[in-house]
């Protein structure tokens, strides 16, 4: 089952993105959601269409997508979705952006795409069969000293806003190198052996219920704060089993 929920949700995952790119760079409207956040058209259609591509294999299936909420919601098999991680980049002609897949069974994250249409990369993963990227086998890197590392982070101030600004400080000092290469792209850095430490300080179930998967199944840790492997703390990031320890004794420092 697994193996054939990973071969539907590359597929839709594909499906989607190449939608995307229909309205990428072409100055597309830019709607502000209650939350300020901004929404497109494209954002929208994208998420119809995967829907309707996820009812047509498994009308029983549920679904929990960033646009358009939730549907079938009893069921043990959900597909969470967000059509374009990184709108703002979207917006501004930035390829850094991606269409994520989840799918939780039992509500436990089983599967994992993330896919940059615009690069054509697409990231791959189901619990127990690996990671891919493009189909060849993906690992993260073995950094294991953090002055050696590369860290990500999507927006600078939303760390002060989150009240993690001295976590971000920190971790900024105590690494090699630093860059805001991204949303979901820069945790698909960190298991593709790119760079070594993403961090977002906060999360929505869509943003990370592809991140966990990918992230394990490269050998790799995608956890929360606390330190707990999930993706419904709204927080998380994503880094090495060598560094994991490392990074933990900085969030510890400043949470307890």
């Amino acid at each position: 089952m697994i193996q054939d929920l990973l071969q539907a949700a590359t597929e839709i995952a594909k499906i989607g993105g190449h939608h995307t790119l229909k309205y990428f760079k072409k100055n597309v409207e830019v709607i502000s959601k209650d939350d300020d956040s901004p929404v497109t058209i494209a954002d929208r259609e994208t998420e119809q269409i995967m829907r309707e591509e996820i009812l047509k294999r498994f009308p029983d299936h549920g679904i929990i997508g960033e646009e358009y909420g939730k549907t079938n919601e009893d069921s043990n098999i959900k597909w969470v979705l967000d059509p374009i991680d990184g709108t703002k980049s979207f917006i501004h002609g930035i390829p850094f952006y991606t269409t994520l897949i989840g799918v939780l069974v039992d509500d436990e994250p089983q599967v994992g795409i993330i896919y940059a249409p615009a690069l054509e990369e697409l990231c791959a993963a189901a619990i127990g069969e690996g990671a891919t990227l493009n189909g060849e086998p993906c690992k993260v890197r073995k950094t294991d000293k953090l002055e050696d590392a590369t860290l990500l982070v999507t927006e600078i101030f939303r760390f002060k806003e989150m009240g993690q600004q001295e976590i971000f400080e920190e971790l900024m000092t105590k690494t090699k190198l630093h860059r805001t290469w991204g949303d979901a792209y820069g945790h698909m850095m960190v298991a593709t052996g790119r760079a070594d430490l993403m961090y977002d300080p906060e999360l929505n179930i869509w943003d990370a219920a592809a991140l966990l998967p990918v992230m394990q199944e490269a050998g790799g840790v995608f956890s929360d704060i606390e330190g707990n492997e999930t993706i419904f703390s709204g927080n998380g990031f994503s880094t090495n089993k060598a560094l994991f320890p490392e990074v933990m004794k900085i969030f510890e420092a400043h949470t307890n």
